[in-house]
């Protein structure tokens, strides 16, 4: 999609970068994030109004510290850096970064020297939050220093004629309670954005483009039932009413009731072409005895193309009626797929991009690929969606059999499935769910010793996990109160047989990963 404004944000490695390319969005500017190595003349094509240099782990002094086209400060383009990107700044504009400054890690007291532009509104002192090791000990030429901490004598710098700035603290998070005027200030009083970028904006966008790019052509949709594939069904439908054909695979590893109730919605609330299949039987024989989560993932993922393929055949009497296949593809999906070494590195297998074989002759469309989650929930509300699919808890590709930490059977899988229930309806109950970014119960392969009436009982342990998160790429686990614990373990162990011990997961991400497998 081309953006007539935009902020390049360069990713030197952060924890947080995804998190600057989504605030400047939420301020209405639209942002991409690319390598901090990206070729200057690539740069210029891109055509930015304003560039962002993210923080990272390097020092700029050791060797081989990600460094970029110093060109990029000589491009008449406002630049900001943000803690590393400071420190780029200073070291290759003539300034000295110091090594043996105090690390700083955590809350700090900003006291601002200098109101005019970036700082604008902030006045006196203001909470940031810091994580570096080293610091500024020298400005460059033509920079003047505009805010400091007690720790840090220069926190903020600038250079209003050229409109290079940088910070010491990270403006992005939550913890700097300012952060989001101080991007404001760059982006509107810096860069001068006029700030349309909107989901409304967004959808007659791609409606149009929808509509450019498919002229009379057919479009095929997998449509799982979970927040991407839904809000692309919908949109897709708008675009291209009945050239649309959406394939509804049940694999047997859904939540409970989860498929009829996709297939229901779709039909009734949007009148979409709809196939639905039930494949659970030939999933769950090809998943027999095989307990390694990525030999799981790997036959769930072959199984399901095959089924699509074969489906998609007999819906065009195999004339290859279908010249688009539409996938929800989202943008961090698309960051860690196309990441460069260092930065980010790719964790487990994904289930969407390049997931599908070459030789299925479709050409692929990717509404979402520039979007973040929380965009494509109110591109839905935008375009009608239900409620309850807007606010869905993520699912995983592979469903439960990635929740279900052993060999698969159809038993395990019913268990899990009514345990599952039970724990979001407790949840429902306390008006939770939507402050929690994924709520599930793991079937853990764990019998232990129990006590029903006057027997022992030699049954299951299920683990039940909840987590709070922006964007799943960082996660902590979810503080619920134990009586919203005690209702749902009580529910569970006496209302199924074959468990008897419920645990919470109390382990955030990184070093965990939100599922178990």
């Amino acid at each position: 999609m081309h953006h007539p404004e935009f902020i390049l944000v360069l990713d030197f490695g952060s924890q947080y970068t995804q998190l600057i390319a989504r605030r400047v969005r939420e301020l209405g500017v639209y942002s991409e994030i690319h390598p901090f190595g990206i070729p200057v003349e690539k740069i210029r094509q891109l055509r930015p109004i304003g560039i962002i240099l993210s923080g990272g782990p390097s020092s700029v002094y050791e060797p081989g510290a990600p460094k970029p086209s110093p060109e990029i400060f000589h491009l008449g383009v406002p630049v900001l850096g943000i803690c590393y990107g400071l420190q780029l700044i200073a070291d290759q504009l003539g300034g000295r970064v110091d090594a043996s400054a105090r690390r700083e890690y955590g809350k700090a007291i900003l006291e601002v020297d200098n109101a005019e532009d970036l700082l604008q509104g902030l006045n006196g002192s203001t909470t940031v939050w810091m994580s570096h090791g080293d610091a500024l000990s020298q400005i460059p030429a033509g920079f003047e220093p505009i805010a400091h901490t007690d720790n840090a004598p220069i926190c903020a710098i600038r250079n209003p004629a050229k409109k290079i700035y940088g910070v010491q603290f990270h403006p992005e998070v939550v913890h700097t309670p300012d952060g989001k005027k101080i991007l404001s200030n760059f982006l509107f009083r810096v860069c001068s954005a006029s700030g349309d970028w909107t989901p409304a904006h967004f959808v007659q966008q791609s409606i149009r483009e929808i509509r450019n790019t498919v002229g009379s052509s057919r479009v095929l949709c997998a449509l799982s039932g979970g927040v991407d594939s839904s809000v692309l069904a919908a949109l897709l439908h708008e675009a291209v009413g009945d050239q649309l054909h959406c394939i509804h695979i049940n694999n047997g590893l859904m939540r409970k009731r989860e498929s009829e109730h996709v297939v229901d919605t779709f039909r009734k609330t949007f009148h979409i072409n709809l196939t639905s299949v039930d494949a659970t039987e030939t999933f769950l024989s090809r998943l027999s005895g095989v307990t390694d989560p990525e030999e799981k993932r790997r036959i769930i993922g072959e199984t399901f193309i095959e089924v699509f393929e074969t489906e998609s055949v007999r819906l065009t009497g195999g004339d290859g009626g279908f010249e688009f296949l539409a996938q929800g593809t989202l943008y961090p999906d698309v960051i860690e797929s196309t990441s460069f070494k260092g930065p980010s590195v790719t964790i487990k297998t994904h289930h969407n991009v390049g997931g599908l074989p070459a030789e299925m002759n479709f050409r692929l469309l990717e509404p979402f690929r520039e979007l973040f989650k929380d965009e494509v929930r109110e591109v839905g509300r935008k375009l009608g969606l239900p409620e309850p699919f807007i606010e869905r808890h993520p699912f995983p590709g592979p469903g439960l059999a990635v929740r279900v930490l052993s060999d698969i059977t159809r038993e395990k899988l019913d268990l899990l499935r009514e345990a599952d229930e039970i724990f979001i309806e407790e949840i429902r109950k306390a008006a939770l769910y939507n402050e929690i970014w994924q709520a599930f119960v793991v079937l853990l392969p764990v019998r232990s010793v129990g006590v029903m009436g006057d027997g022992r009982t030699y049954e299951y342990t299920v683990a039940l996990r909840a987590v709070t998160s922006v964007d799943g790429m960082t996660a902590d686990w979810a503080r619920i109160p134990p009586e919203v614990l005690a209702a749902a373990s009580n529910r569970i162990i006496n209302e199924l047989r074959g468990i008897n011990r419920v645990v919470y997961d109390v382990s955030s991400k990184p070093p965990a990963t939100i599922e178990w497998e």
